[in-house]
């Protein structure tokens, strides 16, 4: 099979043919971009929620260290013999 020769002259056919390639592609970045924006957005949310879910973790595990530690200095202390 020939290819054609890039040199032949621009038929209707041939322009409608660029002019869906195009549009094609265009649609194609658009949902490229579209796409990347989504996952971006998923990503920092995700983020956000780690962190918090981590300082609230730490906060329990801090505020747990700090009541043993009461615990442990307010306890009455047995007499010596």
């Amino acid at each position: 099979m020939l290819l054609p020769s890039p040199f032949c002259p621009l038929t209707a056919a041939r322009i409608a043919g660029l002019q869906a390639t195009v549009l094609l592609l265009l649609t194609l970045l658009i949902k490229a971009r579209v796409q990347i924006k989504a996952a971006s957005a998923l990503g920092l949310f995700l983020l956000a929620l780690q962190t918090l879910v981590f300082l609230a973790a730490a906060g329990a595990l801090g505020l747990l260290a700090l009541g043993g530690a009461a615990l442990v200095l307010n306890r009455p202390r047995a007499a010596a013999a």
